[in-house]
């Protein structure tokens, strides 16, 4: 299995990581070896070429000591590298975009066309242009994977449509960002909403701009995805209702606290239902969790609710998740 990778900040990086964590059981498994023969970072690229061969720690030294790899892009486009050579899996971990899905949306319609696999974590493609890149995937044969884009670590989508297969599913509730989660969480405690969003950044869960995390935009591209993934719907980010977390103030927590409640960001995907929006929660709620956790509650028909949680980000989490994916595509590849 050749795999070629786009995007190698901290969830690139623990992608590869895992594959040689994991390089013993993937060996055992498999006579096919997974090889890395292209990675693109946003400056640079490296590509087995014949004359220079993808080494990993070597690689991921020089990434962590220099932030470059081996070659630098100069005006090079990630469809132009992917194209040096021949690969059989796209990884795509770029950045997000939610304007026009970007580089990440570019890249996964390029390798879907040449009948490449494609397992990605990036949410603006597709939150954007799911129902495109699905049928992009069917026309081309190809697999199309993102158990990572939603929850990171925490199993949701492939255990909805794999684990419940048969079941109907009603509703998907969850808390799907973990910023979010962390800053009303300390918001219970009595902390103002603005000193909990620069805790939540020094401790490293909230970027520079918290705007995706404390606006909903994140939250939402996840809904977006669960609503055409699980429940087949064809929708985008634009059709989902959201309501960001900056609207809650000290005294809707205060009285929430007096009701034996407390103030959570849900987002909710049902039949009629597309949304994102604080809500209340009583405090002995399956979603009443508190920290920087990730939780949902599904209903289905036959076995009821079913609850589940994890860590929502994280290099190591959001690997195990691609990793997952990629065996499930390996295991059909090599069957």
């Amino acid at each position: 299995m050749r795999v070629f990778i786009s995007g190698f900040g901290n969830i690139g990086r623990g992608f590869f990581e895992s594959l040689l964590i994991k390089d013993a059981y993937l060996k055992k498994r498999y006579e096919d070896l997974v090889t890395i023969v292209g990675i693109v970072d946003s400056k640079s690229y490296e590509v087995n070429d014949g004359e220079y061969k993808i080494c990993g720690f070597c690689t991921l030294g020089n990434k962590n000591n220099t932030g470059k790899l081996h070659t630098d892009r100069n005006g090079l486009s990630c469809t132009e590298i992917m194209d040096m050579v021949d690969f059989d899996l796209l990884i795509e971990a770029s950045p997000t975009n939610i304007t026009d899905g970007g580089e990440g949306l570019v890249n996964i319609r390029h390798a879907l066309k040449k009948g490449k696999d494609v397992i990605t974590v990036n949410k603006g493609p597709l939150a954007l242009a799911y129902s495109e890149l699905d049928a992009l995937a069917k026309e081309n044969g190809c697999y199309l994977r993102f158990e990572g884009s939603v929850g990171g670590g925490m199993p949701m989508i492939n255990m909805c449509n794999e684990a419940l297969v048969g079941q109907k599913i009603n509703s998907i509730q969850g808390i799907f960002n973990g910023t979010c989660n962390l800053i009303l969480s300390r918001m219970d405690s009595g902390i103002p909403f603005e000193q909990a969003l620069r805790e939540a950044q020094q401790l490293g869960y909230a970027e520079t701009d918290p705007t995706y995390d404390i606006k909903g935009i994140d939250s939402a591209c996840k809904v977006a995805i669960l609503a055409n993934s699980v429940f087949k719907k064809d929708v985008k980010f634009s059709d989902v209702s959201v309501t960001g977390i900056d609207t809650v103030t000290p005294e809707a927590v205060e009285m929430a606290a007096e009701k034996g409640m407390v103030i959570r960001h849900i987002g909710e995907i049902s039949k009629d239902k597309l949304e994102v929006a604080p809500r209340l929660i009583p405090k002995n709620h399956p979603l009443s969790v508190p920290g920087s956790l990730n939780k949902a509650q599904v209903i289905t028909d036959m076995a009821g609710p079913i609850t589940v949680s994890g860590r929502g980000a994280g290099k190591s989490e959001t690997a195990s998740a691609m990793l997952s994916d990629l065996i499930w595509i390996m295991d059909r590849r090599t069957a």
